[in-house]
């Protein structure tokens, strides 16, 4: 059982984000839409600095045939941990309760190198994620907590659709969290070590929960990658009990996009099709023009219908290559990309949100 530190726990965003997410806008702590005061904050751990609520799609996989890290080595790599989280603050005790229970999960390894963003098309991974029993039940979830996400909006300037999508993608809305022990998954990934600087302090932030009495360690369960709870957050993002509790959820879903740049009266972006010989150095998240712009180089709406005309700024990406769709994507898309920084991800949510409302 999570000890609860009162009616309403929150969201603190703590410290630990990879290189590539140092240029994000520092979030604050999530409120959930009706509370009153505000919960006491832990002391932060070391090395604080940006925060990202799951890991990024390895940039550099290995090979899914590569070989497995020897497991042999796996109890002097936690040995040595604890000395480095002792340096760090971490008690004994709290060592004792958790690296002592940790366990080499070599499925957590090959989970990591077939993530779907990396082993799946395009297509397939839309067909995986946004499916038709998912848009419906994304629909039945807006209107059965509807009166909950109008307040969570209004405080947060993120439109409802958007937040269930987030929801229904990381865990089937609430109902797939994972079941393995984010210490031994986190401890796993830290010795595997392509990331072993983000696990390690993913890990110790996971340590310092325990260690200020915010979870049990047995009640630490998550992904294979060390997220937890209903919106997947990594231990560098928790604050105790926001597990299970579907305001301070919806609220810390909406907290982060809110922080990472959200503008509530904008979407995330639009199908286009391109007109023939289109210069292709024109495609990046780098090139950002107006959608007049757009219109006048000769893009339309997929449907062959005139772009909006709306006074927005967009990018033009192909997240499958100059084959598959194209998308002029606004600045909430990027937004979605400071949450889990694949382009497949970010376009799923928007399928999803687009469906949903």
């Amino acid at each position: 059982m999570i000890p609860r530190l009162a009616p309403f726990a929150v969201l603190a965003l703590l410290a630990a984000a990879p290189a590539w997410a140092q240029d994000q806008p520092q979030p604050q702590p999530a409120q959930s839409p009706d509370q009153s005061q505000a919960q006491p904050q832990p002391a932060q751990p070391p090395d604080q600095s940006q925060t990202q609520p799951q890991p990024p799609p390895d940039q550099n996989p290995a090979p899914p045939e590569a070989e497995l890290p020897d497991a042999t080595g796996f109890p002097a790599f936690i040995q040595g941990f604890r000395q480095d989280a002792l340096a760090q603050g971490i008690s004994a005790a709290t060592l004792d309760r958790t690296l002592t229970a940790a366990r080499f999960l070599p499925h957590v390894i090959e989970l990591d190198r077939s993530q779907p963003e990396l082993t799946l098309t395009f297509q397939d991974y839309i067909d995986r994620v946004v499916t038709p029993d998912r848009i419906d039940a994304g629909r039945d979830k807006l209107m059965e907590n509807k009166p909950l996400l109008d307040r969570v909006s209004a405080r947060y300037g993120v439109q409802p659709q958007y937040i269930v999508a987030l929801w229904g993608i990381e865990t089937n809305f609430g109902h797939s969290t994972g079941g393995y022990s984010v210490i031994s998954a986190l401890a796993t990934l830290a010795y595997e070590g392509r990331r072993a600087t983000f696990f390690r302090k993913e890990l110790i932030n996971a340590l310092i929960m325990v260690d200020q009495r915010h979870v049990d360690p047995r009640a630490m369960t998550g992904s294979w990658a060390g997220a937890m709870g209903e919106s997947q957050f990594m231990p560098s993002s928790f604050l105790a009990d926001i597990w299970h509790k579907r305001e301070d959820v919806f609220a810390s879903i909406a907290n982060y996009l809110a922080q990472a740049g959200w503008h509530g009266d904008q979407g995330w972006g639009i199908a286009v099709a391109l007109p023939p010989n289109f210069d292709a150095s024109l495609v990046g998240l780098s090139q950002k023009k107006s959608l007049n712009d757009w219109a006048v180089m000769g893009l339309t709406q997929s449907s062959g219908a005139a772009l909006p005309d709306l006074p927005l700024n967009a990018a033009l990406i192909e997240p499958a290559g100059a084959d598959g769709p194209a998308f002029l994507v606004f600045d909430n898309f990027r937004a979605i990309l400071k949450w889990n920084n694949s382009s497949f991800f970010a376009t799923a949510v928007g399928y999803l949100a687009d469906g949903i409302d």
